[in-house]
């Protein structure tokens, strides 16, 4: 089955051009933290940069696609459900600032033992939200393929989870940091990227619905 653009080809290169954008902010926050834990803070700062264009670009792009749904009439019986996906969507993108501007402002003491958990961290966190951006993209071109990535969505959320305890565990275990404010810092940064795929969780949660009801 297609999508709701199959008629409304109009904004399809807007959407397209939104959802590359939360994607990518995904993958330059990816790099950022690869960057921090090799030691690189300047090249942290560009990639805060980078994000902060991204947001402005999708913020331009969403009140534009808002406008033309609107005053075009397109997908009247859909509007409210795209606009909220790409609304959400833009959470993903102030995640991955917040944390890499917080690594570059607050410059926590990470063990370097521990950098393949973050790494590992980091990638599946990543991947949820490539897997929630083509559920998206399938949202809008092919319903047939939307749960299927959902799934892989979730996969790699509960991969996270994995990881993200394994990590606090090793934070929590180690005898070599010996302050306890140390420990909670390092657990704090978990935490946020972990919650990257949890959002992206929520978001495909609420596509789902949105396309189980485009087939009723």
């Amino acid at each position: 089955m297609l999508g709701i653009l199959k008629k409304t080809k109009v904004i399809e290169a807007e959407i397209e051009n939104y959802l590359i954008t939360v994607l990518n902010s995904a993958l330059i926050f990816k790099e950022g933290v690869l960057e921090y834990l090799d030691g690189n803070l300047e090249q942290v700062n560009q990639r805060v940069e980078e994000i902060r264009k991204l947001e402005l670009e999708g913020d331009l792009l969403r009140r534009e696609i808002k406008y033309k749904l609107y005053t075009k009439m397109l997908i009247p019986d859909a509007r409210g459900d795209v606009l909220g996906l790409l609304e959400a969507e833009d959470e993903i993108i102030n995640i991955c600032k917040k944390i890499l501007l917080n690594l570059s402002i607050e410059h926590p003491e990470i063990p370097k033992y521990l950098n393949p958990l973050f790494l590992k961290l980091v990638d599946y966190s990543v991947n949820s939200v490539e897997e929630l951006i083509k559920a998206s993209r399938a949202y809008f071109t092919d319903f047939s393929m939307v749960n299927n990535y959902i799934q892989k969505t979730n996969f790699y959320e509960n991969e996270v989870d994995k990881v993200e305890e394994q990590l606090k565990r090793a934070i929590f275990e180690d005898k070599d940091l010996e302050k306890f404010s140390t420990r909670m810092h390092i657990r704090y940064f978990v935490e946020k990227m972990a919650l990257m795929s949890d959002e992206a969780e929520r978001i495909s949660d609420k596509l789902s619905v949105y396309a189980i009801k485009r087939t009723i």
